[in-house]
């Protein structure tokens, strides 16, 4: 069975057979979690990095009232908080939105790694910044979009999100996300998420099938959404040297 992280790092460049072997070792802690389980609590302080390798989770944030804003899904080959191992105090948390496979990466190997394997370091640090970039796009269709934009970009991202690491047929692929929690995403409530997706459908757009998201047009839906994959970076080589 592919390592979705190695799948996801090999995009960008070609391991040698100990970097391989590394990212097998470092990862090999693996805990499974509960739909809507807490993967990492906000405000703690993790000694290990979240891999998610089966499943979807969330990062998200609670305002003082109790309301949650998602600002992250991760599918498998995400690093859910790679980012504490140098910030430490999670300013978020992660949860499973599925039933997840995840691996606890300690942050004490990965401070080996930055020592020992310059290439392996930077193509870590790329993910943390096309995860950064994905964040500015979100904040784009928050701020500038119209609620049937914003679902439109999410949808056409996540399929390339997905198609990364093999988990699309086609234009096709499994959605376990409620309409709550994309409205917690995209600053809507459940009724309007509930009125956008059907006019996604009328507009012959998108179908669902259960838990699968089918784009049946793909190129009006990249319109509808201003789609632009760039900032994915998906096929970017890094130089090793």
């Amino acid at each position: 069975m592919s390592h979705p992280l190695i799948v996801n790092l090999e995009r960008h460049g070609p391991l040698s057979d100990e970097e391989r072997q590394v990212l097998q070792q470092i990862t090999a802690r693996v805990v499974a979690y509960r739909p809507r389980e807490e993967i990492v609590a906000e405000g703690s302080t993790p000694s290990h990095s979240s891999l998610i390798l089966e499943g979807f989770a969330t990062r998200h944030n609670h305002s003082a009232d109790g309301k949650r804003q998602i600002t992250a899904f991760h599918v498998p080959g995400d690093f859910a908080d790679l980012h504490s191992f140098l910030l430490k105090r999670m300013d978020g948390g992660v949860g499973a939105l599925t039933a997840c496979r995840v691996a606890q990466v300690a942050h004490g190997d990965l401070r080996e790694i930055t020592k020992r394997y310059p290439y392996l370091t930077r193509v870590l640090w790329f993910t943390t910044l096309v995860d950064g970039a994905v964040h500015r796009a979100w904040m784009t269709t928050l701020g500038r979009m119209a609620a049937g934009e914003r679902l439109a970009h999410f949808f056409c991202e996540l399929r390339d999100r997905l198609e990364t690491v093999g988990m699309t047929k086609g234009d096709s692929y499994e959605l376990p996300i409620t309409q709550e929690e994309l409205g917690d995403a995209f600053g809507m409530s459940t009724v309007h998420v509930n009125r956008v997706l059907q006019e996604l459908r009328a507009e012959g757009l998108i179908a669902s099938h259960g838990k699968t998201l089918v784009i049946r047009d793909w190129e009006r839906l990249k319109h509808m959404g201003q789609y632009d994959p760039g900032y994915l970076h998906k096929d970017q080589k890094l130089e090793r040297d």
